[in-house]
């Protein structure tokens, strides 16, 4: 028969075993655990005992129970296999959330850590208590906090697009300004446009909303217009995600030319146009954005500060038309009831000194070195490149003797070279691509060059 003090010892077994206490960590006292659970004393000196006959703990007179440091097998990797099952949506966000300090995340989608600390976001806490102390324990508004929405129409501004606080919603980042946009327009079975290559999370958002994603090519100065516009006459569809700058994966801009070009089949076949813009502040603001040129008419604009601030905090936005605004925000509120107003605050305090605009200066000059090492590194392998701008986080470039990208990614994880091939940025994942996503701040950590060239040495003809 199982005693109580049988399975308070086991409760804590689990909880050393699974790393919630370490060696060396002290276990909660004695009348900690019998207040917490209702036991006797004896019943928690009984468990502890259990635990010290098992070598997991060992008392300290006078200091309590500490737990011993364990022999355990080595852990199997979570993603043990996921190579072979073509490297899927999953797998890379898995990877992408993972903290890997001895791994060399070339595919990684963020910029590297030592570009954004210093921001030094520690430093801001205290001014954001002071900025509302009792508002900080409530639910904020459904659009989100309000002088960080002006500062936005600020911001916006500075991009050439016209919008008032009424029009701009904000959300837990760009990823839930997407949900929220697919929750409101597309229905299950829905046609949607989407670049191919494209954003690989936004292709499983629609794929859990039983969308049917229509591809369009990505070239490098933009969307393929002939077949966006024979997708446009043939299925009719009401939306177009798209990323105009700095497009994942392929890091290309859309050309003055071609964004026009792009809104006048908009107008002409009533379509919509989603813009994920999540690195607008690693371009100049006068690059061409459809929103600028449409005054989001025909277009709704997604903004985040995940890739210039941080990711934890996870603040985006949504700018649009005002009643749409209203609308989503409505929407937002019955899904989530509001964002983050201590995040928001915690922005909007950024935004407000004047280290914001010397922070950007230093992470486009930095974007701008390390896209020039990047392409003079492919350069000399004789990789085949995209697209060539002068700053971009991404580059998409085809190597030498790699008909699979798949296959060289294989080769170079066990170097712990993580990349990213070209097939899980494919609106049909099961299709062979040469092509695979570079981040160039990874780029950068000699290790890469060095495997890389040993990888293709290996390749025939290398």
């Amino acid at each position: 028969m199982t005693t109580i003090a049988d399975s308070l010892a086991e409760t804590l077994a689990r909880q050393i075993a699974s790393g919630a206490y370490k060696a060396g960590d002290k276990l909660p006292s004695l009348r900690e655990l019998a207040q917490l659970h209702g036991y006797a004393k004896n019943t928690v000196v009984a468990a502890f005992e259990l635990l010290v006959s098992r070598g997991l703990v060992e008392p300290r007179r006078g200091s309590g129970y500490f737990v011993l440091a364990q022999s355990t097998p080595k852990p199997v990797e979570e993603d043990a296999g996921s190579l072979g099952r073509a490297m899927d949506i999953v797998w890379l966000m898995r990877e992408q959330l993972k903290t890997q300090p001895d791994a060399v995340a070339v595919g990684d989608g963020f910029p590297p850590v030592e570009w954004l600390a210093d921001v030094r976001l520690d430093k801001y806490h205290p001014k954001v208590v002071r900025t509302g102390l009792g508002a900080l324990f409530r639910y904020g508004s459904r659009f989100g906090y309000a002088p960080l929405r002006d500062h936005l129409v600020r911001k916006l501004a500075d991009f050439g697009i016209g919008a008032e606080p009424r029009q701009i919603v904000l959300t837990h980042g760009a990823n839930e300004a997407m949900d929220i946009v697919i929750r409101y327009f597309v229905p299950p079975g829905g046609k949607v446009l989407v670049d191919d290559p494209g954003y690989y999370p936004l292709f499983g958002k629609l794929k859990l909303a039983g969308a049917q994603m229509l591809a369009v090519p990505r070239l490098a100065d933009g969307p393929d217009l002939d077949v966006l516009e024979r997708l446009l006459m043939a299925e009719r569809p009401r939306l177009f995600f798209t990323q105009s700058l700095a497009h994942n994966p392929t890091g290309s801009d859309i050309s003055p030319a071609k964004a026009f070009r792009v809104l006048q089949l908009a107008q002409k076949y009533d379509l919509l146009i989603v813009e994920n813009d999540p690195l607008a502040d690693f371009k100049p603001t006068a690059l061409p954005r459809l929103s600028a040129f449409d005054q989001l008419e025909r277009t709704i604009y997604i903004g985040s500060f995940s890739k210039s601030f941080s990711a934890a905090l996870r603040v985006g936005f949504i700018a649009c038309g005002a009643g749409l605004a209203s609308d989503l925000a409505d929407l937002k509120a019955l899904i989530h009831v509001s964002s983050s107003e201590y995040s928001e605050r915690t922005v909007d305090v950024i935004l407000s000194e004047g280290h914001y605009q010397r922070h950007l200066n230093r992470l486009q000059n930095r974007l701008g070195e390390a896209t020039r090492k990047a392409l003079q590194l492919f350069d000399s392998v004789d990789a085949e490149v995209f697209a060539r701008t002068p700053q971009s986080l991404y580059v998409w470039a085809a190597l030498p003797g790699v008909a699979d990208s798949l296959v060289l990614a294989k080769e170079l994880l066990p170097r712990k070279i993580v990349m990213a091939p070209g097939r899980i940025f494919s609106t049909d994942s099961t299709q062979v691509s040469r092509w695979s996503r570079f981040n160039v701040g990874a780029m950068a950590d000699p290790r890469f060059a060095k495997a890389l060239r040993t990888a293709l040495r290996r390749r025939p003809g290398g």
